[in-house]
Formats: structure tokens, C-alpha cells, sequence
């Protein structure tokens, strides 16, 4: 009931205020473009939400009436209360400002040790009589390469 009656109050406001504004609101067939939002929209928008407030205060208020031992005026809602700051004291401070150094001192005695490697191979060099036999094998190839394609032409 009362959100049917909200629609039609919405839909009021827009009508109200469309004739001032002419095109300034957003309509279906141009959905694509941003509404152009003036001082004097927005100004129009919170004057139609405000109404629609008072109303709905209004009714409120009615219901309340008929409640058995209800206020007619607005409940406000109680604010939470604020928790009191917690303070350190300056040896607490300390303490805690001891232990963190300690904790970094720890962390970067540890980054300071490096991890022992495992011996490295140390490089393995080719030999003078191992060279000459690669050399040959080589030519070897070659030649045998060389007098195939002699061979088949």
C-alpha cells in the first residue's frame, strides 16, 4: 500500500519537475547520455525528497497513535556508544618497541648467513690429444660427406 503510494509520489516529483527543467532528466530514448545534473535539479530533487519525508514522518506518527501506549512523535535512534581510547604506557611502549628490534636483529642475522653451497665441479678442460681427435673425426666426416655428393652427381 505504502509502496504504491511512494511510486506515485516519485513519479509526482518528476513531473513537477520536468516542466522547469524542460529535457534536463534522464529519459529512455537518451539513455545513452548522462543527465545534466544543475544546482537547480538537484536543489528541486531534495525539496521533492523532503516532502515525501515529512509525509512519511506524518504517517508514522499516525501508526504510533494506534498502537496501544505509542508516541506520535519520531523515535530517534540511540547512537552507539563510543568505546574509550585505550592508552599505552610509555614502559609498555618500550617493551614492545624492544621486542621488535630484537625480532629484526633475528631476521636480518639470519639473511646475513649464506647457505652454504655445494662444492662446484671445478671446469673441465678439453686436452691437448682430445682436441686433435675431435679435429680428425671432423675431417673425417667431411671427406666422407664431400665424396657421397661427389658421388651422386
Amino acid at each position: 500500500m505504502y509502496v504504491a503510494e511512494l511510486r506515485g509520489d516519485l513519479q509526482g516529483v518528476a513531473s513537477s519537475i520536468q516542466p522547469r527543467f524542460g529535457n534536463a532528466l534522464p529519459c529512455k530514448e537518451k539513455a545513452d547520455m548522462p543527465p545534466k545534473l544543475t544546482h537547480e535539479i538537484i536543489t528541486a530533487a531534495i525539496e521533492g525528497f523532503e516532502t515525501q519525508k515529512k509525509r512519511i514522518d506524518d504517517q508514522i506518527a499516525e501508526l504510533r497513535t494506534l498502537l496501544a501506549g505509542g508516541s506520535s512523535e519520531p523515535a530517534a535512534a540511540p547512537a552507539p556508544p563510543k568505546q574509550k581510547r585505550r592508552k599505552m604506557s610509555a614502559a609498555g611502549r618500550k617493551a614492545i618497541a624492544e621486542a621488535q628490534r630484537k625480532r629484526w636483529a633475528a631476521s636480518k642475522k639470519a639473511a646475513e648467513r649464506p647457505v652454504p653451497e655445494v662444492a662446484s665441479k671445478p671446469k673441465r678442460k678439453l686436452s691437448a690429444a682430445g682436441r686433435k681427435a675431435i679435429i680428425a673425426a671432423t675431417k673425417k666426416r667431411w671427406a666422407l660427406k664431400r665424396s657421397e655428393a661427389a658421388k651422386a652427381t
